[in-house]
């Protein structure tokens, strides 16, 4: 052995100020990642993030970007290697909901374009940029493991007919994940998809009551709330390779609302 020290991994996590991405950049900064977060702005979410990121033990920083334009994608890319030198994890987490929950064939255009944008269009897009990278810059034998980890939902299969174009989107992102699986196995790096469902976030703040309301009915088994840590933990198994042998898979992280009960 070598006795060369391993350097600490990097992760980029887009939509990272709050919310979901917020708990996957604590999770991963206690399993030893610094982070980089992907935002369309830098407030006091951002701060509050990277804040938390370093009582975690691990360093953060924050590069401004809206992944819904792909021209900037390569910006992104070179603010998060500009700042620790390297990426080996992309968490795909930024996305946004519908205009409005309304009927399908109420759906505005203006609606439907701008879920594709943010969580189909410009998800893919930057995967394919940081994959392209990974791939031009192969790691050495003391790296760690590299991975892609996309945050879909659990409406890439269950159906919600009042916000028809985000479940459109992360159905996309389900197949997008096992085409990124199967080209990227060869190259040593792990793809996969987690699905969350209710959790406690700004997005569903909205909905809050009537979520609460539908848990409490039994909705999902676990009879709760999700919390971001808890698809936090997640995305951290499986960036540090605790997954191994796994190609492009999902996993649920909705108290077992997928599944059919009686």
């Amino acid at each position: 052995m070598s006795g060369k020290k391993s350097r600490r991994p990097v992760a980029l996590v887009t939509g990272g100020r709050r919310g979901i991405g917020r708990g996957c950049a604590y999770a991963l900064a206690e399993a030893g990642f610094d982070i980089v977060i992907g935002d369309v702005e830098h407030d006091a979410d951002a701060d509050e993030t990277l804040k938390g990121i370093k009582e975690r033990g691990g360093d953060g920083d924050f590069v401004e970007a809206d992944i819904a334009d792909v021209d900037r994608h390569p910006g992104l890319l070179e603010g998060a290697l500009a700042a620790f030198g390297t990426v080996d994890c992309l968490v795909n987490n930024a996305g946004v909901s519908v205009l409005n929950r309304a009927d399908i064939l109420d759906m505005s255009v203006e609606s439907f374009d701008r879920c594709m944008n943010i969580n189909l269009r410009g998800t893919f897009f930057l995967t394919q940029c940081v994959a392209r990278w990974m791939i031009d810059h192969p790691s050495a034998a003391n790296d760690p493991f590299r991975s892609v980890v996309t945050i879909s939902s659990v409406n890439a299969e269950i159906m919600a007919i009042t916000r028809g174009e985000y479940c459109i989107s992360k159905a996309g992102l389900a197949m997008m994940t096992k085409l990124f699986g199967i080209r990227l196995a060869e190259e040593g790096i792990g793809v996969f998809e987690v699905r969350p469902g209710i959790i406690r976030t700004p997005m569903t703040a909205v909905a809050a009551d009537k979520y609460t309301r539908e848990i409490d009915a039994g909705l999902s088994p676990d009879r709760r709330w999700g919390e971001p840590v808890d698809v936090g933990k997640t995305v951290a198994t499986m960036a540090t390779g605790g997954l191994p042998f796994t190609v492009g898979q999902a996993v649920n992280v909705d108290g077992g609302l997928a599944w059919r009960h009686f």
